[in-house]
């Protein structure tokens, strides 16, 4: 889906960007998304330019910028010990990652951040506390600096290094007067 006003036509082909399929010897090596993350900032590549990793069980691909495109193919050969082949497609071959969830319905005393955060990661608050004044947490891909900040259902939630996570659903209070969430963090 584009965002464009309805007097402009697009093409795909506006936006400037490369599909690569990276092939390797599947049967020798396993390739992370930190591995062809490193391998790209290796070769002195600013994170802007370059956007989409997907790892999946049929392809491996990456969208970078056009205007960096040919460097890339030159230049990036091996990720970790797996010598790799780039191979432009179209960007209508695209895969979707599947969003995986794994569920768990866990209670809160209330729906402040460092409260959530705490029970979902199974972290105590003196822990969470330093992450969130760090600004290592973002709701709804926003920063959010503030211990107190309530969490709704719906929102999502990034730790740096701990992964995504979203609240599903509010259920309800327990009899004790504790919040009840279903969650859902990235696989």
């Amino acid at each position: 889906m584009r965002l464009t006003p309805s007097y402009l036509e697009t093409t795909i082909e506006d936006y400037l960007l490369t599909l690569f399929s990276i092939d390797y010897p599947v049967k020798f090596v396993t390739l992370e998304h930190r591995d062809i993350l490193g391998a790209m900032m290796n070769l002195g590549i600013k994170r802007d330019k370059f956007g989409d990793i997907f790892i999946g069980e049929e392809a491996t691909q990456i969208i970078v910028a056009t205007e960096i495109a040919d460097y890339i193919e030159m230049n990036l050969q091996t990720i970790g010990k797996a010598t790799v082949r780039l191979n432009r497609i179209s960007l209508s071959e695209h895969i979707k990652p599947k969003d995986e969830w794994d569920e768990s319905t866990v209670t809160v005393s209330s729906m402040r951040l460092d409260v959530v955060i705490a029970q979902m990661y199974k972290l105590s608050r003196t822990k969470v506390t330093p992450l969130i004044e760090k600004g290592l947490v973002k709701v709804n891909w926003k920063i959010v600096d503030k211990t107190d900040f309530l969490i709704a259902e719906g929102d999502y939630i990034s730790v740096r290094t701990f992964g995504r996570a979203r609240i599903l659903a509010i259920e309800g209070m327990t009899k004790k007067e504790k919040y009840r969430i279903r969650l859902g963090r990235k696989r």
